[in-house]
This record gives C-alpha cells, structure tokens and sequence, in this order.
C-alpha cells in the first residue's frame, strides 16, 4: 500500500492549493480526482483573483495572500497573467459614493477614484457611467488553462503524485479507501468543492450546505482592449467591502426600484477578457431547490442587457454558454473543521475559492504539521 505525509481529496483550486503549501514544506503529497481533471467550479469561474471588495479581516488579508502566490505560481508554472487591476464602473451617482467611501477607507490604499472623463480615456467602450474606482490589487488567469498547468507543475516540479479518476470512498483512521484501493498516510484533507456530504455528510448537514448556480458565457472576440476586469453597480451588493459602506443603502433601494428582476435572480456584472478578445461575461446567482441543472434565457439576457448598458461592443455575439455551481451554507466564507483526528474537510462557501485557496491551503497544513 502506498504511503505519503498528506492525500488531498479534490484537484479542484482548493486542493491544488494545500498540496502546494505541503509540497512546499518538503511532504510527500498525493491528490486524489475523481474526474480527468478539474472541471468544476475551478475552471467554471472568471479566473478573477479578486482583492477589493472582499469583506474586512480574513477574507481579505488570505485574498492578498493568495494574489501573492499566484503571483508565484503563474511565474513558474507558465501561467499567463491575461490582466491586472479591476475597473468598478459606476453608472449611478449612487455607486459612485459607495467607491469614494470604500477608497478613503484603509481597505481602499492605493485604489484610485475616476471620474467620468478619465474613466472614459482609461476605457474607451465603457459609456454612460458618472465615474468609477480603479484597484491595483487584482489579476486574472485563464481558469481552463491555469488549473491543468498547475497540476501538471506540481507533478513534475514538486513530485506530487495524481491519481484521476479515481473516486475517493472513505477513510479508516488515515487511510483513504478509494475506487482502485487504498492509500495511507500521515493526515487527509477532503477538498471536494460542493460534494462535501459524498464524505462528510454530517458535516453538510450542520452546517446546511446547498449548491449555488450561476450562469456565464463567453462573447466572440471584440476589438476594444480591456487591460483590466470591470465590474458594475449591481456588483456593489454582492461584494462584502463594498456593500458595508453607508452609501450601499441609497445604492440598494435605487436598485430594488430600477432592477428588481436582476436582484431577484441575483444577477451582477463581470467583464474579463481573454488572450484571443473574447470576453467571459456572468453572472447569477440561485440557491439551494432552485439551484437546478437548466440555464434560463431570462437570466442570460438580463446580464447581457447590463453589458450592452455598460459597454459599447457592437453587435456582441455569444459564442458559448455554462452553468456553474459552488456549495453555500449557513457557514461563511469557509467550512474548514477537522472531521477526524488528522482529517480535515475543507471548502469555501463564498464563491472565493480563485481568490482565497492558496491562503487557506497554507493556514491547514500549517495546522496539520506545525
């Protein structure tokens, strides 16, 4: 039987992320997948390392954290860094306020306020907006390419070992039963995404685990240039560093009077580009019963009409659409309990996996072996 320091259960971002941190710290380190590869919330997300906006004190502090390591990985994984920074575009005076408070907060350093001539000489296809916040902080990868290349760098740089396909079944002490046999080892951390209750069931019991969906596309290449992310209004209530500013209230209840079916569906505005022009463009958010397997076309159009309101693309035409989903629960930003002695059961629970894992990776391993 085959023995290491640390199996991880889920080559998802947040398993990639704590084999890194063990493998960094010289352990032998095994993953266990069950599909060919990563392919779920991982590589179904905008790639959007996101740092302003994140909520106050943890969330924030692992988010710059993590845009540090991914700094590192990138550079020596051959991952291309496709943008840096983040445009808040403010098509409301209301908006506006919010960012000018966020940016004279501490959390606001180094972020810079626009107004509605310099926001448009930074970004040319952006129209109709009073202003907006431009923010240092961020990068963006593309997830389809960034997380196989990972996989594949810590194979072969760090001697971690894969075994995909392979269906983890469950675990005696710290052995790990799966669908080809059994693997021992010092310590088990479980990253499945939202497939926690497939071995920790009480543990998503507890703490109420739900699937979320969302709803993204991909718009063939467009000929504007887009050096950073941009983000809209509505994205104001979605984000926690923005949405605790004072002006966040005027914000909300202008936008339950002018979107009240965008905020229903819990539709907000990403714009990431690609190598090749295209643009990632989501999303929306469902819960729980109505988290289901079908896309609505309702919900698409109303986060196209808020990119056609934004943005001065021409004709835009969507070349691909997906359904992507992360587990929510009453526990918040992340569910990380130890499950057993030396088993772990780890997953975010806010839709920050891209931008949070590599910190939390380190934070658990550090716990395992101090």
């Amino acid at each position: 039987m085959a023995s290491f320091d640390l199996i991880v259960v889920g080559a998802g971002i947040v398993g990639l992320a704590h084999a890194l941190a063990a493998a960094r710290r010289g352990l032998a380190v095994a993953v266990v997948e069950r599909d060919s590869r990563a392919s779920e919330a991982s590589v179904r997300n905008f790639g959007f390392v996101t740092v302003s906006g994140q909520a106050e004190g943890d969330s924030r502090r692992r988010a710059l954290r993590s845009r540090d390591v991914w700094e590192e990985v990138a550079r020596e994984a051959g991952i291309e860094v496709l943008q840096r920074g983040a445009l808040v575009a403010a098509r409301r005076e209301e908006a506006l306020a919010v960012l000018e408070e966020f940016a004279a907060a501490p959390m606001g350093a180094a972020c810079e306020i626009l107004g509605a001539r310099d926001l448009a000489a930074r970004m040319p296809s952006l129209r109709g907006c009073a202003g907006g916040l431009a923010s240092p902080h961020e990068l963006r990868v593309e997830p389809r390419e960034a997380l196989p290349r990972i996989a594949r760098w810590l194979a072969e740089s760090h001697r971690v070992q894969f075994a995909w396909e392979t269906c983890a079944l469950g675990f005696d002490g710290t052995t790990l039963r799966h669908s080809r046999g059994e693997i021992r080892s010092g310590a088990i951390v479980i990253a499945p995404g939202r497939r926690v209750a497939d071995l920790a069931p009480a543990l998503a019991d507890e703490t109420r685990m739900r699937p979320c969906r969302l709803q993204m596309m991909r718009i063939a290449p467009v000929k504007a240039r887009m050096a950073s992310v941009v983000m809209s209004d509505l994205s104001l209530l979605r984000y926690e560093g923005f949405a605790a500013q004072p002006a966040a209230r005027r914000l909300a209840a202008r936008l339950e009077r002018e979107c009240p079916r965008e905020l229903a569906h819990g539709v907000h505005l990403i714009v990431a580009q690609g190598a090749d022009g295209s643009l990632v463009v989501g999303d929306s958010h469902h819960y729980g019963e109505s988290a289901g397997p079908f896309a609505s076309a309702e919900v698409e159009e109303l986060i196209m009409a808020e990119m056609r309101a934004l943005f001065d693309f021409g004709d835009a035409r969507i070349a691909e659409r997906w359904v992507g989903h992360y587990p929510v629960a009453d526990v918040s930003p992340l569910v990380s309990r130890e499950i057993a002695p030396r088993v772990h059961a780890v997953t975010v629970t806010s839709g920050t996996g891209m931008s949070t894992a590599f910190a939390i990776g380190e934070e658990t391993v550090e716990r395992l072996f101090p």
